[in-house]
């Protein structure tokens, strides 16, 4: 079993509650739009980390995360990106790479808006996005998710909110 923390959209600000959320975590994902460097490696001294660059990313985020980062963990085939998309609304360069990896779970993030899906299109692929864990953007709360990979499966799903888009509490 392993445990994982996912976070995206962090814009530059890592809320130390995520932190402590993830205390418990073998490892954190971060599906892109770190803002900084230093988020990534605050988040390094904590755990170790898996990522993706987003669009708003630079080249010192670029140059250490990949745009698509596939691999397989727990019996699970993993596809991380972060724009993405949803069920019958991916962008084509996801979907092309969805359709050729056929992966159990798909994670993605830039919406700001946290989701939790399967599609029956593609194997009843889980889709996942943790939502924005940083302060800019449209989104009204904070939100993180936390779970537990094991012989196949996803266990114990938890969606947690940081607290409202502006506040640091």
């Amino acid at each position: 079993m392993i445990r994982i923390g996912l976070i995206s959209d962090t814009h530059s600000y890592l809320d130390p509650k995520a932190l402590k959320h993830f205390a418990e975590c073998d490892e954190i994902w971060h599906a892109g739009d770190f803002g900084n460097y230093e988020v990534a490696a605050n988040i390094e001294k904590t755990k170790p980390l898996k990522g993706v660059y987003g669009n708003i990313d630079g080249q010192d985020i670029r140059v250490r995360f990949p745009e698509n980062l596939i691999f397989t963990i727990e019996g699970l085939k993993i596809y991380i990106t972060h724009i993405g998309g949803y069920p019958d609304r991916y962008v084509a360069r996801a979907k092309n790479i969805i359709k050729k990896e056929q992966p159990d779970i798909f994670i993605c993030g830039h919406s700001h808006i946290l989701r939790v899906m399967r599609d029956p299109k593609f194997n009843n692929m889980i889709v996942m996005n943790p939502g924005a864990a940083g302060r800019e953007g449209f989104h009204k709360v904070r939100t993180i998710l936390k779970f537990n990979l094991h012989n196949g499966k996803i266990e114990d799903l938890k969606a947690i909110e940081l607290g409202l888009r502006g506040s640091i509490e």
